[in-house]
């Protein structure tokens, strides 16, 4: 699995899809990123050129399956970059399942109206294709349906929207009417396990751990009754 890269004194890659910038701000800082991409010059490029634009953490993944083990297991990512070239899995499915779990995503592909509108029919933010080394975004159509569901913002502790995925909002809600994991698990067809991992997920973006808490947060912003 590749670790995870944060700022560093790393000169940025030329004709890298993301230009440095002189001062980091911030909220830059914190940022997130996931990149999903199974070439490894590629991915080093990439991650490379995010942490030289002022990105935070960049954890990288070189498949779909491991994406979605760093989707569930790491730091609550504001971005994932997917590359629709993956040979082990299906990128699509793979953006509309992070997109569902309250993601932003970003897709690259070759210079193909058709790809593009697909990564956009499930949910990908923008469309990457580089052209002879430079980078050109593409729009989506306008004929091309807005994914609905993809997640709900409410405030968190530190007043800073955040977005929870549909399925955390339904645990938040089962949490509300007390129920415990187990519980939760049953009515919702999961684990208890993977029930206290959304509950962690959604302590990191609210920035608490306590149940009660993340509750009122919900209650507050109208997300739970």
């Amino acid at each position: 699995m590749p670790a995870a890269r944060t700022p560093s004194s790393e000169r940025a890659v030329p004709g890298s899809l993301f230009a440095p910038t002189q001062q980091r701000s911030p909220e830059a800082a914190r940022l997130s990123v996931l990149v999903v991409d199974g070439d490894e010059r590629r991915r080093d490029a990439l991650t490379r050129s995010l942490v030289e634009a002022g990105a935070g953490t960049v954890l990288e993944s070189s498949s779909a399956e491991d994406a979605r083990h760093r989707a569930r297991s790491g730091p609550p990512c504001e971005l994932a970059v997917v590359d629709l070239g993956l040979v082990e899995g299906d990128a699509l499915a793979l953006i509309a399942e992070l997109r569902a779990d309250g993601w932003r995503a970003v897709a690259v592909g070759p210079d193909d109206h058709t790809a593009a509108q697909a990564a956009f029919g499930v949910g990908a933010l923008a469309y990457l294709t580089s052209d002879s080394g430079v980078c050109r975004v593409v729009e989506p159509d306008a004929t091309v349906p807005s994914p609905t569901g993809t997640g709900t913002r409410i405030a968190a502790v530190d007043g800073a929207p955040r977005e929870l995925s549909q399925r955390e909002v339904q645990v938040l809600q089962q949490v509300a009417d007390g129920h415990s994991n187990s519980e939760i698990g049953s009515e919702l067809g999961l684990s208890a396990l993977t029930v206290k991992s959304h509950l962690s997920r959604i302590g990191r973006k609210l920035g608490t751990g306590d149940r009660a808490q993340m509750v009122a947060l919900a209650m507050r912003a109208g997300v739970v009754r």
